[in-house]
């Protein structure tokens, strides 16, 4: 196995910390180690995105820190103490986790799941206090559910429900958040939605957010720093602009028709070079459409492409060696570019 290097965020002290912890599971009697001697500190007020490659053990990790399964080897520190030495009611105070199948009796209302997370705040007899009613209002107000609450568990859709179990978690009022995979199976406006709400979370509540995903583009965007797990179970952690500049992230996944710097999938390498010339969406969109298909944007090249608006009409004007040509669409720009070059 793979030693991992220490990841340290020193903003504050550690809500989690880790030394030299082995993570894996116990079959048959022997032990199958997934990662080890990890040594990482997770810190308040960040949100942290934990990537690598399927199978890699960012699951193991994430379970093994929230206390879920314990660890072959090594020490957990939770604010401070010992996880050994902590009982499963107190983990349950401090650390909240949000995992990627929540199996919920679809009977349950919103407002009932919600209140799920004040269930280690209770005693048996399930009365809640002032301050319990109070923090639920809050987790409802700071995920945006308040328009939910009627509803019964079944009739949400899965980004309404990712939201509930995050307002659940919030009403936990732990210092720490671990979701697995919280974008899992949600279409394109739930996960900016979810990534935004969470990293909001992190910086107006101060609480730690971790989790794991395979959301690369919404990660870069959004995340304070990057924890990234690479298959022979390197560990390396820094600010998402960094990671890419490195080329950390490009080592660990490998990419294969990605251009991680521009952010752009290639479906075959650059063919030519144009210099692409307007402003705007048209411009953006029309870049995006050359890159696509294999051309590079630069100066100093031998074909020109303006994008403009022409007596009242979006046109692209392309150069080839001082003849112009004049379209209206991006598919008959690309048509005349096949045809001369």
């Amino acid at each position: 196995m793979n030693s991992l290097s220490t990841i340290s965020l020193k903003t504050s002290e550690p809500v989690i910390e880790t030394k030299g912890l082995s993570a894996g599971y116990i079959v048959s009697g022997r032990k199958r180690i997934i990662l080890e001697d990890i040594s990482i500190e997770l810190h308040s007020g960040k949100l942290i995105s934990f990537m690598g490659p399927n199978g890699s053990g960012k699951s193991t990790l994430l379970r093994t820190l929230s206390g879920i399964q314990k660890p072959l080897k090594g020490t957990i520190l939770i604010n401070q103490k010992e996880i050994s030495k902590i009982s499963s009611h107190e983990i349950a105070k401090s650390i909240s986790v949000v995992l990627t199948k929540n199996i919920v009796p679809g009977n349950l209302s919103v407002a009932d799941l919600v209140y799920l997370g004040r269930y280690p705040y209770v005693s048996w007899r399930i009365n809640f206090s002032k301050n319990d009613h109070n923090k639920v209002e809050w987790a409802i107000e700071k995920s945006g559910i308040a328009n939910l609450l009627n509803y019964k568990a079944f009739e949400l859709s899965d980004g309404q429900f990712q939201k509930v179990m995050i307002a659940r978690a919030l009403a936990q009022d732990g210092k720490i958040m671990i979701l697995d995979e919280p974008n899992a199976h949600l279409d394109l406006n739930n996960r900016v939605e979810i990534m935004n709400l969470l990293r909001d979370l992190a910086h107006s509540t101060g609480k730690a957010v971790l989790l794991a995903t395979h959301e690369l583009d919404l990660a870069l965007q959004t995340s304070d720093y990057l924890w990234l797990l690479s298959k022979d179970g390197q560990l390396s952690q820094g600010m998402p602009e960094d990671m890419v500049l490195s080329g950390a992230i490009d080592e660990v996944f490998e990419f294969k028709g990605y251009d991680l710097k521009t952010g752009k999938i290639l479906s075959n390498p650059y063919r030519q070079k144009i210099n692409l010339t307007g402003k705007g969406h048209s411009f953006l969109w029309t870049k995006n459409s050359l890159e696509r298909n294999g051309y590079s944007i630069g100066a100093g090249a031998d074909i020109s492409i303006m994008v403009l608006y022409q007596d009242n009409k979006l046109t692209w004007k392309v150069n080839f060696s001082g003849q112009e040509r004049s379209v209206h669409s991006i598919e008959a720009m690309l048509s005349l570019l096949e045809n001369q070059t």
